[in-house]
């Protein structure tokens, strides 16, 4: 499908194939942010990782210190004490069999989904349907847990789970296009640094190939790796 018209103009007005500094690039991306919408931003990193190799996958959560800006619905697949401490904590939906079911029959209103561990049997049951969209629980994401309520809790504060793609590829959320540049930048900041402590032992040569910043329907604005990794050095100092 070819590129709408907002798109067209958005990408005349820089230079693709120029590498900016992180402060520059948010500027861009914010202002190409043209939708009557508050489009979310996100940053997509290209790793020299063979994806092939099962130790050189990379899966974990990071918290965004500014939030994601998004009101994340959690379902929680728990039973007695967890079921109610999940729904004190505001888990969106909680339930055991009926939710399984629920979700048999097509329904997926939700953005990420926690379960105790002695649910997993039964989550077990809608793997091949949860894995492919980015949901199944997991115990290295945090989101197999016996405390259900602390799950619940960081994800509503930010807290993001990623993972990289059968093409070396690692993409992440760092907010909305409302925000302020800083709040993007502490964001920036924090996947930075989880991603470069991600690194496998295994992985040789170049570890981050190249970054790239974008709105929802904007193009995409590419920041320049060494840069980047200035700019965390000057943020946590």
């Amino acid at each position: 499908m070819a590129p709408g018209k907002k798109y067209v103009e958005a990408a005349k007005k820089f230079d693709r194939s120029q590498l900016h500094e992180p402060e520059q690039a948010f500027e861009l991306v914010k202002g190409l942010a043209s939708r009557n919408f508050d489009e979310t931003v996100e940053v997509a990193f290209k790793l020299g990782i063979d994806p092939r190799k099962s130790d050189q996958m990379i899966r974990n959560t990071v918290s965004l210190p500014a939030g994601t800006g998004k009101s994340m619905r959690v379902a929680v697949f728990a039973e007695g004490d967890a079921a109610k401490a999940a729904k004190e904590a505001g888990a969106d939906i909680v339930g055991s069999d009926d939710l399984v079911e629920k979700i048999q029959g097509g329904w997926f209103d939700f953005d990420a989904a926690v379960a105790s561990p002695d649910m997993m049997p039964k989550v077990g049951k809608i793997g091949k349907i949860l894995g492919p969209r980015g949901l199944m629980p997991n115990p290295k994401a945090g989101t197999v847990t016996p405390d259900v309520a602390k799950a619940v809790d960081e994800i509503k504060g930010g807290k993001v789970e990623y993972r990289s793609d059968k093409f070396g590829n690692v993409h992440l959320i760092l907010g909305k296009a409302s925000f302020d540049e800083d709040a993007l930048k502490k964001n920036f900041a924090a996947v930075l640094d989880e991603v470069i402590r991600a690194k496998p032992s295994s992985a040789k040569g170049r570890y981050i190939k190249s970054i790239t910043l974008s709105s929802t329907m904007g193009p995409g604005v590419r920041v320049d790796p060494n840069a980047s990794s200035r700019d965390l050095v000057a943020h946590s100092s």
